[in-house]
């Protein structure tokens, strides 16, 4: 919802609002944020608030002095958990250079100019998110365990589902945020759980993924656990995988509907996210860790595209006749406004080429992040997409993972310290 400057002054007068946080991600999807008191918003809003870029870090390949975060007033959202008497709110920030010119390594911008090119060429996606977490036990100090906080299945229930009143408190407090969650169970690790999203526009989806981690973290260290995303924190066990649902709609018709008269351009869309694949699996799949997800537990090894196989790295369920576009390869460590951004992209790419679907494609996809890297380098597609800036800062600061993954004496040790306690 859009609202005034003066409708969020009073709010935050009306419902004892003592602190703000003006959040924004780096290149690589972390959450950051600054905190600010109540009565400095007029001045972040009209003129934002300055930090220092050199030190927040995975921004930008080069290096930089102040940079301004200038919130978006549409996603003025409470953090239920925090006190009910000063409150504390929540606004994602666009980011800008000193003088109002807009950051280049801004990927929530770049999305939202992702989104303005489909609607341009006439279409109107909105995306929807199946997201999987683990929830670990904590020792005496609070700090994460792998001991998994239950040993429950696919959709068991209690007893052997513990998580049942930790997704509930997760998805009420989603709901308070504005976010509507369409369904939770238990998934089928040990201690692994799942919550789906309904569709929302790009960006709000983008918001929203970055919002429930956040709040999945949050809620589980209220309830003594710990939440990981990480892509395959067991190697035995199934991974963590993020499924991307895109729906995408042109004179009010659903494209992937056989029905449609775009059929055809649904079509070509799917060429284009097919064709464009391993040149975007770096940002889809963005650890060292997420290779070791591929072709186990169902989680896609190949390029490839089927209706119902959910083996296949791309399928078109149909669900009260409400077909989609589901992507299965990404996992949760990715950026989501470059994820969203590239694989709109890409599928902009296939209809605006009158690509023809390849009913028989079958390619693999990278096996490391180092071939994945390799591959982006000489993606044009992808530098285009991403821009010199992001594309070239997201280059050379995985290179940089890979290189310190390949010296490391313990690679499981590595992972954990890297992904497992971040992601």
């Amino acid at each position: 919802m859009k609202y005034a400057k003066q409708e969020v002054k009073d709010f935050i007068s009306e419902n004892d609002v003592k602190f703000i946080r003006l959040a924004f991600c780096d290149v690589f999807g972390m959450q950051k944020n600054v905190s600010i008191v109540s009565s400095s918003f007029d001045h972040a809003a009209d003129c934002g608030i300055s930090f220092d870029a050199s030190a927040a870090g995975a921004l930008s390949r080069d290096d930089l002095n102040d940079l301004i975060l200038k919130p978006d007033l549409s996603t003025l959202s409470v953090l239920p958990w925090r006190p009910s008497q000063g409150r504390v709110v929540r606004l994602f920030c666009d980011i800008e250079k000193p003088g109002k010119t807009p950051f280049e390594c801004d990927t929530r911008a770049l999305l939202k100019r992702t989104e303005e090119r489909l609607m341009n060429a006439g279409y109107k996606a909105q995306i929807g998110t199946n997201c999987e977490f683990y929830l670990f036990k904590t020792d005496e100090n609070g700090d994460p365990t792998k001991e998994p906080h239950d040993f429950g299945g696919y959709l068991d229930m209690q007893p052997l589902d513990r998580a049942e009143n930790v997704r509930r408190e997760i998805c009420f407090t989603l709901e308070e945020m504005g976010i509507s969650p369409q369904s939770s169970h238990h998934e089928a690790g040990p201690g692994q759980n799942e919550i789906d999203f309904k569709y929302a526009s790009p960006i709000e989806a983008a918001d929203n993924f970055i919002t429930f981690k956040y709040v999945v973290k949050s809620i589980a260290a209220r309830n003594g656990l710990y939440a990981s995303f990480m892509p395959k924190p067991f190697p035995e066990k199934n991974g963590n995988g993020l499924h991307i649902n895109i729906s995408l709609t042109k004179c009010g018709e659903n494209i992937f509907d056989k029905k449609s008269r775009f059929y055809g351009e649904a079509r070509s869309f799917i060429a284009g996210v097919l064709a464009r694949a391993k040149e975007i699996t770096a940002v889809l799949n963005p650890t060292t860790n997420s290779y070791d997800r591929f072709g186990r537990f169902a989680a896609p090894s190949v390029v490839s595209w089927s209706c119902d196989d959910r083996k296949s790295m791309l399928r078109l369920p149909s669900q009260a006749g409400e077909t989609r576009m589901e992507l299965r390869s990404p996992d949760s460590a990715t950026n989501p406004y470059l994820a969203f951004a590239l694989v709109l992209s890409a599928g902009l790419y296939g209809i605006e080429n009158g690509l023809e679907l390849d009913e028989s494609i079958s390619e693999p996809l990278p096996r490391s992040l180092k071939e994945a890297l390799d591959i982006m380098k000489k993606s044009e597609f992808s530098k285009s997409v991403l821009g010199d800036d992001i594309f070239e800062s997201f280059i050379i600061g995985k290179s940089r993972e890979v290189e310190a993954f390949e010296v490391s004496t313990n690679r499981e040790a590595f992972c954990d310290r890297m992904y497992f306690v971040r992601i």
